[in-house]
């Protein structure tokens, strides 16, 4: 059978341009997140099954990559396994986010961690998604996250360092969605809805951007809730704006449905965001924003760019997951990047990085003695010392379309060793 030299379906190859962007986004991340105080971490790439499957996920949960057992515990299995149970053939799976083995992490290692603990934790995801434009079933996240911070100072700070980040490396004019969950929990109740149906309700009104208000009404009548309450909770989404005034007008009409402090926090963190913004952006608040996880419990936010035509980003508060783990519940917010999509969009734009001195090609002769070629790498090797970036090549044929190709990468220098003038 011949070998297949293009990558499993949903993975990618990365070619050298695109590599240069990637590394050079993952430099100005990590630099502007350390400035902000956050320090480098790391967890394994395979998670217990048991924490994958632990109903946190969403919707993620069903596109695990799972791991079989190995060995023994594999063949004894495999004796007992039939239609059913085909999940007692696994024990693991690749993590298809960074945040529950974050969870797992500080729940094994908080003895050693400062409090609060602010993380920033890089690495590939898996999902056995559909691919498209911007998703892959391999794909890179970048999470800041603050443990053990109860007060929305973690929320600002995380909205801060990440639109501080976008705006160094060349996007503006992106909007930051915020919401809180428990202000749509006070919505739902509000309208009449039973606790038991807000999931369903919420999954639905995530899709308003999408349908339309007349669209998501259609949708929860057809799955049985009542029109008055369909009726009832969307009157407030048609009444609603996307300022603090929206805010203030959802506090007054919930009333009681609303746990104190929920809108006071939320007015907060608009107005302490845009008033010390370093980029170019607007922060709204948009109860439509539902995020899927199910394990957010506060202020949840996202960020949309219209040159993706979605959300690039996103994340909120997460104060009862590392609970699961240690039976204590722990303050805990987070906000993850698409790293994928930013890059694709850096790509698209065809974004320039900004120079960091000047990139060197020598083009040696074919066929340079040795003698001569050692004096050639010694002194590369002396430029290279003070920091300069040589690339020693052969001269070809076609010198002229090698230096068209080499200036494609961005060399902007070219000296040129012959055997004759050495």
């Amino acid at each position: 059978m011949a070998m297949k030299k293009k990558p499993v379906t949903g993975m990618k190859d990365i070619l050298p341009r695109e590599m240069e962007i990637r590394d050079y986004v993952i430099s100005e991340i990590k630099e502007t997140y350390k400035t902000f105080g956050f320090s480098g971490m790391e967890t394994p790439c395979v998670e217990h099954i048991e924490n994958l499957s632990s109903n946190q996920g969403g919707e993620n949960e069903k596109l695990i990559f799972k791991i079989l057992k190995r060995g023994d515990k594999l063949n004894s299995a495999a004796d007992k396994v039939n239609a059913d149970n085909t999940d007692i053939l696994v024990d693991g799976g690749l993590r298809y986010d960074l945040t529950l083995p974050l969870s797992r992490y500080y729940a094994n290692n908080a003895n050693d961690l400062p409090s609060p603990f602010k993380a920033l934790q890089m690495g590939n995801v898996w999902r056995a998604d559909r691919p498209q434009r911007g998703r892959y079933r391999q794909f890179m996240q970048c999470d800041i996250d603050i443990l053990g911070e109860p007060t929305i100072l973690a929320e600002i700070e995380l909205i801060t360092a990440t639109t501080t980040l976008l705006g160094k490396i060349g996007f503006e004019k992106f909007t930051i969605r915020l919401n809180n969950r428990k202000m749509l929990k006070a919505m739902a109740a509000y309208s009449g809805f039973e606790e038991k149906d807000y999931d369903s309700v919420f999954i639905t009104l995530d899709k308003m951007d999408k349908i339309g208000l007349d669209g998501v009404a259609e949708d929860l009548v057809s799955q049985g809730f009542a029109k008055e309450s369909v009726d009832k909770c969307l009157d407030l989404f048609a009444k609603v704006s996307e300022d603090v005034a929206g805010v203030r007008f959802l506090k007054d009409t919930l009333g009681d449905y609303l746990e104190t402090g929920v809108a006071e926090d939320l007015e907060t963190i608009m107005n302490s965001v845009d008033a010390t913004k370093s980029a170019d952006f607007k922060i709204i608040f948009d109860p439509t924003l539902v995020r899927g996880m199910g394990y957010y419990t506060g202020p949840i936010f996202e960020i949309s760019m219209d040159e993706f035509g979605g959300s690039v980003g996103g994340g909120g508060r997460y104060d009862e997951m590392i609970g699961k783990f240690t039976g204590q519940n722990t303050p805990a917010c987070g906000f993850s990047i698409g790293f994928e999509r930013i890059v694709m969009l850096l790509l698209e734009k065809d974004y320039q990085i900004p120079k960091q001195g000047e990139k060197i090609a020598y083009l040696v002769e074919k066929n340079m003695p040795s003698d001569k070629m050692l004096k050639i790498l010694q002194q590369a090797n002396e430029k290279r010392a003070k920091g300069e970036q040589i690339n020693i090549a052969i001269m070809k044929k076609n010198k002229k379309f090698q230096k068209e190709q080499m200036e494609k990468e961005g060399y902007t220098v070219f000296e040129e060793f012959f055997v004759d003038k050495m």
